[in-house]
C-alpha cells in the first residue's frame, strides 16, 4: 500500500519532497547517496515506508538508482529541476552563484612587474562554470600528499559516470566508500593511484566514477 499525504507539492507530497531533499542534500555533502536505512533514521520513517516513497520518485522520474549497487541512488535532471522551482522558504539551500572576490590584475611569483590595478571580478563560476553538475568537497586524508592535495583543502568538482586514464576523479569503492584517487583503466579492473609512498593503489573491479576533479581551493 501506498503511503499517503495530503497537499502535493508539484506533484510530490510533501513525505516524497522530503525524502527528495535529504536525498539531494547527502548527496552534495558526502559525494555518495544515503541508504534505505540511513533514510529511514533520519525522517524518523519506517524503511518499507522509506523503500515506498523511493518506489514513487522513481515511478515520477525524479530519482533513479543502480540495481545491485549499494548508494546507487541520484536525482534526474528532473528531480534536481523540481527542488529548483519549489518556493524560496521549501527549497534546498543551495550557493549564491553571483557572489565573488575583486580580481585587481596579476602579481609575479618571478622577477617583480609593475603593480597595476585592472580590476575585474573573480567567482567559481568565472573559474569553473556553473550549473548544477558542480560541486566542492574538503580533502580529508593525505594519500594525494604528493600532488600538494593536502588536508583541508576544497576540491572543486563536476559530477560524471566516466573519466579517462590519469584524471583526478572521486569514486566509490567498497560499499558507497568515496576516494580521491588519479583513475587507470586496467584491463578487467581500475587501479585508484595514490599521491603518497605511503599508500598502496586501490585495484577494483567495482569502482564508480562519481566526479572528476577541475580545481583546488586552499585556505592559508
Amino acid at each position: 500500500m501506498r503511503p499517503h499525504d495530503a497537499d502535493p507539492i508539484n506533484g510530490l507530497t510533501p513525505k516524497q519532497l522530503q525524502v527528495l531533499r535529504h536525498i539531494a542534500a547527502f548527496h552534495g555533502s558526502q559525494c555518495y547517496s544515503p541508504t534505505i536505512a540511513e533514510l529511514a533514521s533520519a525522517l524518523s520513517l519506517s524503511r518499507s515506508t522509506v523503500f515506498e516513497h523511493l518506489a514513487e520518485l522513481q515511478r515520477k522520474s525524479l530519482l533513479s538508482t543502480s540495481p545491485g549497487r549499494a548508494r546507487s541512488l541520484r536525482l534526474t535532471p528532473l528531480g534536481r529541476r523540481v527542488l529548483r522551482h519549489l518556493p524560496a522558504d521549501q527549497d534546498v539551500p543551495a550557493p549564491e552563484s553571483g557572489a565573488g572576490l575583486p580580481l585587481l590584475g596579476q602579481v609575479a611569483a618571478g622577477r617583480p612587474v609593475e603593480a597595476v590595478e585592472n580590476p575585474e571580478s573573480l567567482s567559481l563560476g568565472s573559474c569553473f562554470g556553473s550549473g548544477d553538475e558542480l560541486f566542492a568537497l574538503q580533502v580529508r586524508g593525505d594519500s594525494m600528499i604528493e600532488e600538494d592535495i593536502r588536508p583541508g583543502d576544497y576540491v572543486i568538482c563536476r559530477r560524471a559516470d566516466a573519466a579517462c586514464d590519469g584524471e583526478l576523479v572521486v569514486a566509490l569503492v567498497h560499499e558507497g566508500q568515496a576516494t580521491l584517487k588519479r583513475f587507470y583503466k586496467e584491463r578487467d579492473r581500475a587501479r585508484l593511484q595514490p599521491a603518497n609512498s605511503n599508500y598502496e593503489p586501490i585495484y577494483t573491479d567495482d569502482c564508480r566514477i562519481n566526479a572528476v576533479v577541475l580545481g583546488l581551493l586552499r585556505k592559508f
